[in-house]
């Protein structure tokens, strides 16, 4: 069974997420020390995704060119050259560089595993397979601040941090190039006999209409040619999918900006953020057997609603007297929308893949969720210098509730119960 094997499946994705989430929240602090004005270390701190968003269409070609093992060591060697290099930086050139390797490396880390899932893990349980799979990486980002904030209170050197992302690198490097491959362990998947999706024939024009038959076998599709073929669910489907992430980067930007706002102390503002963060992981598998159990729409449904709702109605709590608690409270809301939106994206992303050649697709449905959650900081951005921060987060809870709309409308035409 797939979850005997999980040591394999998960654990270097474990590592990967444990190490970056130790150096993110230092990428500002060290760029700084460097020379950056706060306006440069957030752009710094910026070229991580940049650099995943830039990665994924290249990991897609990479994965379906030479599979899953060899692209996640690639990955994992270059992104411990960068880490190297981070750690010995004196140029913030260099440093900028560096993170952006790191973030094009994470895409090609993440979309390997993905693929592998896809093309492995049976409909009957995917959801909850993916959700783990989103649960070990949010386990890292979680736990790799608070191993941040120890190491640097045992040595009271960045550098420390950034040698600990470098030994994770190693170790997971060790394991997957050392450690028994579950590709060779378990076959792909030779047929969808219950198959959710609704897959236009290979050989004709994706229209998104219902197609009957078997599924002729052909060579493998570049990345571009398949992102054409499907331009009709990804028009559609991955967009409403790029509102969601849009709506979680949206929520990670927005909450500490909001407890600045309106006068919340340093501390208190980690508290929350910290609680939140909490709620958010402690939920990240009820989203996969919500899924399993009575489709995808009784997930995505419920968490853009949740998000969309808490983010309007935090807009109109800037002015008020009790401003403190409705933040801490509307944390919450977003945190528990959040982690029902757990695995989501890695689940409707293995639905709607071909099953036989899946990389080039996630490449391109990745790049398009990523999309959105990198733009996202940028629209908030712009509406609060513009107008406020409180519209620019009213702003975005309707982009969540349009997000469920294209949800509504969209998952019960190209994927079935």
């Amino acid at each position: 069974m797939l979850f005997g094997f999980g040591p394999m499946v998960y654990g270097p994705t474990v590592l990967f997420a444990l190490g970056e989430g130790a150096i993110l929240p230092l990428i500002p602090v060290i760029a700084a020390r460097l020379g950056a004005n706060v306006a440069l270390a957030a752009l710094v701190a910026s070229a991580l995704v940049v650099g995943q968003l830039c990665g994924n269409l290249p990991a897609g070609w990479a994965v379906a060119r030479f599979g899953e093992r060899i692209t996640m060591a690639t990955a994992g060697c270059v992104a411990l050259l960068a880490a190297c290099a981070i750690a010995l930086a004196s140029s913030l050139g260099v440093f900028a560089l560096c993170v952006f390797v790191i973030g094009f490396c994470a895409a090609g880390f993440g979309l390997a595993r993905h693929s592998f899932m896809t093309t492995r893990v049976p409909l009957t349980f995917r959801a909850r397979a993916l959700s783990l799979l989103g649960g070990t990486f949010r386990l890292g980002m979680f736990v790799g601040p608070f191993v941040a904030a120890a190491l640097l209170a045992l040595w009271g050197d960045e550098r420390a941090a950034i040698w600990f992302f470098a030994a994770c690198l190693t170790a997971t490097i060790a394991l997957v190039l050392f450690g028994p491959d579950p590709e060779e362990r378990f076959a792909p998947l030779t047929h969808r006999p219950s198959s959710p999706v609704r897959e236009a024939d290979a050989t004709t024009e994706d229209t998104g209409e219902v197609v009957t038959g078997s599924i002729p076998t052909q060579g493998r599709a570049g990345v571009f040619r398949t992102m054409w073929r499907h331009r009709r669910i990804l028009s559609r489907l991955g967009l409403a999918a790029a509102a969601l992430s849009a709506v979680r980067s949206t929520r990670q930007l927005v909450l500490p900006l909001w407890g600045v706002s309106i006068g919340v102390d340093a501390q208190t503002i980690a508290l929350v953020v910290g609680v939140s963060g909490a709620i958010d992981f402690a939920l990240f598998y009820a989203s996969g057997q919500v899924m399993d159990r009575f489709g995808r729409l009784w997930a995505a449904l419920p968490a853009m609603v949740l998000m969309g709702a808490g983010l309007i109605a935090l807009a109109f709590t800037h002015d008020s007297a009790t401003a403190d608690m409705w933040f801490a409270l509307f944390a919450a809301v977003l945190a528990v929308g959040n982690g029902l939106s757990s695995g989501i994206l890695l689940t409707l992303g293995a639905d709607l893949a071909p099953q036989d050649d899946p990389a080039p697709f996630l490449g391109s449905w990745r790049t398009l969720t990523d999309a959105g959650g990198a733009l996202a900081p940028l629209a908030v951005s712009a509406l609060a210098a513009a107008i406020s921060l409180a519209v620019a987060t009213g702003a975005m809870g309707a982009v969540a509730l349009v997000g469920a709309l294209g949800f509504i409308r969209w998952i019960p035409r190209f994927i079935q119960r």
